[in-house]
């Protein structure tokens, strides 16, 4: 039988599939004002007294229905609600940057795999200073970094390597060298976090680059193939490790 409680009383608490999340009576807002249904533009979509339903949730008449099983997280300032899971499929979203692979040339428009249910189109014009005359020399296996200028549920994800200014902000191709690998979903949003303690603990191991894509793909590189490997391996056990775990490993690492 679903579980029926209060939002508010099971965030840090696990969800599953078909519990229903009581939200608090608020008769200055009619239903249709109170609930908006978003995903990653959180802050754009939320005004001051407004509740947002995030990944994991869905709006229903008792108020929100939870779809995924995990943990309920809360941010107070927007008022936003969503379920923090063990996701590993990605489901394109409107504004993501992600990393993809070229799979094929299909006329001006490249086919880019990003790990979701479906190809995403590329266009040879979607790069900086790109024209008729002055293709980008885009290989199939080339790693592209972009973000989505189109991700909905009736039409074909479209990638672009340009902002809103016609800037490249540092999209493009991701040079041949380097490691490309998977993690969660999870994972990747907490590496996202502003002041991450793993990306700045691993940055005073070794100097390296590194590229999050939000559908859980991150390439890395450093400046020998044995510490890109340490790094990756750092990378994939923090999901599991405790901050004193990973520091330390790392204080074993510097060590050596």
């Amino acid at each position: 039988m679903a579980a029926r409680c209060e939002a508010a009383a099971r965030v840090g608490q696990v969800v599953l599939p078909g519990d229903v999340l009581l939200l608090p009576a608020r008769p200055e807002q009619s239903d249709e004002r109170l609930l908006r249904l978003g995903t990653g533009a959180a802050a754009a979509a939320a005004t001051r007294g407004r509740l947002l339903c995030g990944p994991g949730l869905r709006r229903c008449e008792a108020g929100l229905l939870v779809t995924k099983g995990g943990i309920l997280r809360h941010r107070a300032g927007g008022g936003a609600f969503w379920v923090d899971s063990q996701q590993k499929r990605y489901v394109p979203v409107k504004g993501d940057h992600v990393i993809g692979i070229v799979t094929a040339k299909a006329g001006d428009l490249f086919k880019v795999d990003v790990g979701g249910s479906e190809q995403a189109s590329l266009s040879y014009l979607a790069f900086e200073g790109a024209t008729k005359r002055n293709r980008p020399n885009v290989q199939v296996g080339d790693l592209i970094y972009g973000q989505f200028l189109v991700a909905n549920k009736d039409m074909e994800p479209e990638l672009v390597c340009i902002d809103s200014s016609g800037r490249s902000s540092g999209m493009g191709i991701i040079g041949q060298d380097g490691f490309l690998f998977k993690v969660s979903l999870r994972l990747i949003r907490k590496l996202l976090a502003p002041k991450c303690e793993i990306i700045e603990d691993l940055s005073q191991l070794y100097p390296f680059e590194l590229v999050l894509g939000m559908n859980g793909r991150i390439w890395v590189k450093a400046k020998t193939v044995h510490q890109t490997l340490i790094i990756v391996n750092i990378l994939e056990a923090s999901e599991n490790m405790t901050a004193e775990q990973r520091k330390q490993a790392l204080a074993k690492l510097s060590g050596n």
